[in-house]
């Protein structure tokens, strides 16, 4: 069985969380506390017929604790990078993220996958991030990972609904084992 430790990264309130207690599959809830440096869970799965084990590390969003997340980032082979749509600043500050992920797990470029959590909300905030624009984004990451060996995804999801969540871990394992496997 294949172990794969993968890392969820944004801001703080983004829906880390959520979206990981969802995939586990426990009840939505909106009284989440606030991760401290990192939350761990693991996870039996099957991907391309081959059984593997997701390690999933849930690192604190705020920005006190980016000296602890280095530590959980080494040997990681994946990350979801989720943003809140209705957040600008969550969505501007993926670049940092990506950065702070392929500088400190040791092993350089990873396959992500964005997620533009809490597509439930849609509507009530007029600063809202686009679908157009997330895909653009996701778009021109992907020019850049290319040349690495995988696309970067863009799935908006809701922890609240449930939307995408499952298929969104689904593709970066898929795009992990495809990576872990061109690089064999």
């Amino acid at each position: 069985m294949m172990i794969i430790k993968i890392c969820l990264l944004g801001d703080g309130a983004v829906g880390k969380t959520a979206l990981r207690e969802r995939y586990l599959g426990k009840q939505f809830t909106s009284n989440y506390i606030m991760t401290i440096g990192a939350d761990f869970a693991v996870k039996a799965l099957t991907i391309n017929e081959r059984p593997a084990k997701f390690q999933i590390w849930d690192l604190a969003g705020q920005p006190r604790f980016s000296s602890v997340r280095e530590l959980y980032y080494r040997g990681s082979m994946g990350a979801l990078l989720i943003f809140d749509v209705t957040r600008p600043d969550s969505f501007i500050n993926q670049r940092n993220w990506i950065d702070e992920l392929w500088k400190s797990n040791g092993k350089g470029p990873v396959p992500l996958v964005i997620l533009g959590n809490k597509s439930d909300l849609r509507g009530e905030s007029p600063d809202e991030i686009s679908n157009e624009q997330a895909i653009k984004y996701s778009q021109d990451l992907s020019k850049e990972t290319l040349p690495s060996g995988f696309k970067t995804p863009y799935y908006e999801t809701s922890a609240k609904s449930g939307q995408n969540v499952d298929e969104a871990f689904q593709v970066l394992g898929k795009s992990i084992l495809s990576f872990v496997g061109a690089q064999q």
